[in-house]
């Protein structure tokens, strides 16, 4: 199979769906000629044609709701949103209109649209380029939320969000775009968008996350099998709809459980694993509930000194799993 970048790897999903389907279309600022402002639709305008990869203006409401206007007479539109931070204008078109359109029409009506968006620090991108907005979405019935944290899922999860009859918001960490390289396959495939994956099995602690996060994981667990401690780490990858069972089956298995995620905790996605690990398999566990994440600030600052206190890295994980091997 050939190494693509995580980047690349999204491309090769889009491409491949286009290629298929003549129904899907990409829409969003500046993804023609330009090839998107991470180049992810790159060469995509002159394969395609510009009917197919259309230049929006800069308007996010505009973007999703033609998109939406699109989904609604045929086509399978992927709407790009340039960073996850400006994607707060269009939030009335996803949460008031696309995520309830099934439920408004008693099932006759379906919104198969897919919205891409970047999203996450560690680029030096300040305070509006560096957001992690994905809890305000998995708050909604009627959207779905993918995060993949892989080359082979990036592809295979875009490719089942575009087949998808309902509408999914796909984030894509913008730090993993070209730092993370592996194997994809050639050709279409699909990564289930309501399934978790296990990155790394362990046996003493299981470390659920997602996105970035999980190389992050999968470093500090490589620390704690040196120290002695055997971590399992659970690649979420589908934050809406949450894999419930495969949340409760890691934490029955290893009986302590660490959430891990880059954003801060209140009301997060971590706080719901957390719940479900509550809810299904307390009477498993043999130490409370962890969890890990950014600091309760109203920004990713711009300094780099900052900016790297705020994220959660190998070092202050690994610390967090040893607090947590102690129990």
């Amino acid at each position: 199979m050939p190494l693509l970048t995580y980047l690349e790897a999204i491309r090769a999903g889009m491409r491949d769906e286009m290629r298929r389907d003549p129904s899907v279309m990409v829409f969003g600022e500046d993804v023609g000629a330009k090839g998107g402002v991470f180049g992810a639709t790159e060469g995509l305008q002159s394969e395609f044609g510009e009917w197919r990869v259309l230049d929006s203006p800069l308007a996010e409401s505009c973007i999703v709701g033609v998109a939406i206007g699109a989904a609604l007479n045929g086509m399978r539109p992927i709407a790009e949103i340039q960073f996850q931070d400006y994607i707060l204008p269009a939030v009335n078109q996803i949460v008031s209109e696309a995520a309830k359109i099934r439920y408004r029409s008693n099932g006759e009506w379906h919104c198969p649209l897919v919205v891409r968006a970047p999203f996450g620090g560690g680029v030096h991108g300040g305070l509006y380029h560096s957001q992690s907005l994905e809890a305000m979405f998995c708050h909604v019935p009627g959207l779905k939320v993918v995060v993949p944290s892989t080359p082979h899922d990036a592809k295979g999860l875009l490719v089942a969000a575009v087949r998808d009859p309902d509408p999914v918001l796909y984030f894509e960490h913008k730090r993993a775009y070209r730092s993370l390289r592996g194997e994809v396959p050639d050709g279409a495939y699909t990564v289930p968008l309501d399934r978790a994956r296990v990155a790394r099995a362990g046996e003493e602690i299981a470390l659920f996350t997602y996105g970035m996060m999980v190389d992050t994981a999968l470093r500090a667990a490589d620390l704690l099998e040196a120290e002695g401690v055997s971590v399992e780490v659970v690649d979420l990858r589908s934050l809406r709809p949450l894999d419930r069972e495969a949340i409760a089956g890691g934490a029955r298995r290893c009986g302590k459980v660490l959430v891990a995620q880059e954003p801060n905790l209140a009301v997060s996605v971590a706080s719901e694993v957390s719940a479900i690990v509550a809810e299904e398999a307390f009477e498993y566990l043999d130490a409370p509930v962890m969890r890990v994440g950014g600091p309760e600030v109203p920004g990713m600052p711009f300094a780099k000194p900052l900016e790297d206190f705020y994220l959660v890295d190998v070092e202050r994980l690994a610390a967090k799993l040893r607090e947590l091997a102690r129990y």
